[in-house]
């Protein structure tokens, strides 16, 4: 893979941006700047520990009222899932035991 003149023109302004940025914030306008940045990524970096405390919280919260609301806009879910899981694991029959149909061969 060679190096044309459009890798070489790229090459070329992404070396004069770095050189601008660094000047532009050499001055009293780019330094305010930084300083706005690094509040704003201070502020970030708060609500994202404060998140971080709350989250076990808000998962434990959201799995209650969940369950809750399932309850009671599908009353008989509960049992629905629990025959289910028995007809799987084998509280009603095992998995051994269930019949299985064989798929016929498709015709070519």
């Amino acid at each position: 893979m060679g190096i044309n003149s459009k890798h070489l023109a790229t090459f070329i302004l992404g070396a004069a941006a770095g050189v601008a940025a660094h000047k532009y914030l050499q001055t009293e306008e780019g330094e305010k700047l930084l300083e706005d940045l690094k509040t704003k990524a201070n502020n970030l970096k708060t609500d994202a520990e404060g998140a971080i405390d709350k989250a076990p919280e808000y998962f434990e919260d959201l799995k209650s009222k969940g369950a809750e609301t399932l309850k009671s806009s599908f009353p008989d879910a509960e049992a629905f899932f629990k025959d289910l899981y028995d007809k799987f694991v084998g509280g009603k029959g095992t998995a051994a035991n269930v019949e299985v149909t064989p798929t016929p061969d498709p015709i070519s």
